[in-house]
């Protein structure tokens, strides 16, 4: 049995919190926010967050970072791409002498560095653990995980030995979890299909069709494979679960933030209003801005996460941004 600590009690680290204890490990949860805390050790459970589901009275849940993590094998990252670094860095003086892993479970990219998550944690974290870092992404609602609905997911890592440590730790009948050493390609598929979603959120709010969301998913999965050829991602990444698998469920299902946000956009909402009523945090709006600053470093051509920052914050009109990436200039359908 491994003590993991999970860092996070927003749905997915209540979700993967549970999965973990399902498989017979030491848990103890972990939440910022001391009203959430609260909440949860009344009601085991988050309402707004996670509703109808129970955390068992066998994970421990607390609000004191130097309980959850001093006496842990492991860690586990349930937190905001946006907020990993200011929450980890204050972390780090409790952390133990050794640690198993350290899962990264964000799908973002930061502002302003334009960095990954792992690369956050490369910087945050003692040089001992840089061997142990790996991020767990895939199409998992948290919603569906918590269910034990099936779910097929891939944790990374530059360090096999880790990838291979987290797989026997997150699997089970409900969760199969493939490895790769493709850490670059799995963490960009994970965070730039955020930014895809917004935009087929934004066509299902003006009613088009499933034609226009099928050609959506294609060509945003080109963007990414560009993007991240030029960061030194395997273009394979993009075909399996972290890229395409991701990509689809992100965009289509009714448990996506990101596409709720596009949604609301595409029927006329203000993103400030939109963002101000939702409980929980949509990675895609901030990873937008890094996305398209990264297109612009490398000089790789992503004309719908151009759209999407255009309509985020510049305030761009939605058709008007639809009928500009329809009347591009003709380009045969592969090209670099």
């Amino acid at each position: 049995m491994t003590k993991i600590a999970v860092l996070g009690a927003g749905s997915w680290g209540i979700a993967i919190s549970i999965l973990i204890k399902q498989n017979g490990h030491d848990v103890t949860l972990w939440e910022f926010f001391e009203e959430d805390y609260r909440t949860i050790q009344k009601l085991r459970e988050h309402p707004d967050k996670l509703p109808g589901i129970k955390i068992p009275e066998a994970i421990t849940v607390t609000n004191d970072a130097k309980q959850a993590v001093s006496d842990v094998d492991s860690l586990v990252l349930a937190i905001p791409s946006q907020f990993l670094r200011k929450t980890i860095k204050p972390i780090v003086p409790f952390l133990p002498t050794e640690l198993g892993f350290v899962i990264n479970l964000a799908k973002g990219i930061e502002n302003n560095t334009l960095i990954r998550m792992s690369e956050v944690l490369l910087q945050e974290l003692p040089e001992r653990f840089h061997d142990k870092i790996a991020t767990l992404s895939g199409p998992s609602h948290a919603e569906e995980v918590s269910r034990n609905i099936p779910t097929t997911v891939v944790v990374a890592s530059d360090n096999i030995a880790i990838a291979d440590k987290a797989q026997a730790v997150f699997s089970n009948n409900t969760m199969r979890v493939y490895t790769s050493t493709d850490l670059i390609g799995v963490e960009l598929g994970g965070s730039l299909k955020n930014v895809v979603a917004i935009a087929a959120g934004i066509i299902y709010g003006l009613g088009l069709g499933d034609n226009t969301i099928g050609a959506l998913i294609t060509r945003g999965l080109a963007e990414m494979v560009r993007l991240g050829q030029k960061m030194g991602a395997d273009p394979l990444t993009f075909s399996g679960l972290s890229g395409i698998g991701d990509l689809i469920t992100t965009c289509t299902s009714r448990h996506s933030r990101n596409r709720y946000v596009g949604e609301q956009l595409g029927k006329g909402r203000k993103l400030n209003e939109i963002l101000g009523s939702m409980k929980m945090i949509a990675e895609g709006v901030q990873t937008t801005q890094s996305a398209y600053q990264l297109a612009r470093k490398f000089d790789v051509e992503m004309p719908i996460t151009t759209e999407v920052y255009k309509i985020l914050f510049e305030e761009k009109d939605v058709k008007t941004a639809l009928y500009e990436l329809m009347t591009r200039s003709p380009k045969p359908e592969i090209w670099s």
